[in-house]
């Protein structure tokens, strides 16, 4: 199809720059579990990377709003931004509850579902580079099929988690507060698949 109008670019540019601002705010919080020293300064660190992350999704939307033709429909732009949007505030959010609540020590689990979070993520953004170019949508649908399958695994891990968190931690206050930090990483590994929904929605309209 001929284009009457040049694409803007400059969309997937910020998709891009959105989803290396979350792949460095879960790289940051993987590296508050594996050295659980320091919290406060790590916790602010990563409250500096989704305000950043923030700073990005206002620009595109402001950007949407100044823009007449725009490479994908605008609602899917609109989507995709806020979904991402959201996976980098679980983040920031799951990194909150651990020094809030004064976890002692990050549990096993905690970390499986972070790289569980982390390898959702890197599809994601494989998938989102892909989007520049939808003449190979084969290649953009795979990514998309395996963040699906890496989000099953994390409701696999969820549902492990919560029975070692019933069987084998005795004070309930605890088991609160671990059970409220699954949930919001398993939540992260969840946008992830709704923005892998938002492309595969993207890819079929333009295929």
């Amino acid at each position: 199809m001929i284009r009457f109008f040049p694409r803007d670019e400059k969309f997937f540019d910020l998709f891009e720059n959105a989803a290396e601002k979350i792949e460095e705010g879960i790289d940051a919080l993987l590296n508050l579990l594996d050295d659980y020293t320091d919290l406060a300064e790590k916790v602010k660190k990563i409250k500096q990377l989704e305000h950043e992350a923030d700073q990005i999704t206002h620009q595109t939307i402001d950007k949407l709003n100044r823009t007449f033709i725009t490479p994908i429909d605008r609602e899917d732009i609109h989507e995709l931004i806020t979904k991402m949007d959201d996976i980098m505030d679980f983040v920031e959010a799951a990194s909150q509850r651990l020094w809030l609540y004064r976890v002692q020590k990050p549990t096993p689990e905690i970390k499986e579902l972070t790289l569980t979070l982390q390898k959702a993520m890197n599809v994601v953004k494989q998938a989102i580079k892909d989007l520049r170019d939808l003449k190979n949508p084969q290649l953009i649908l795979k990514s998309c099929i395996e963040v699906n399958t890496v989000e099953n695994e994390g409701d696999l891990l969820l549902r492990k988690a919560m029975t070692s968190l019933f069987d084998n931690v005795p004070d309930p206050v605890n088991i609160i507060k671990l059970k409220e930090i699954y949930e919001i990483v398993e939540m992260a590994i969840d946008r992830c698949e709704d923005v892998a929904n938002i492309i595969e929605g993207v890819v079929l309209k333009n295929a």
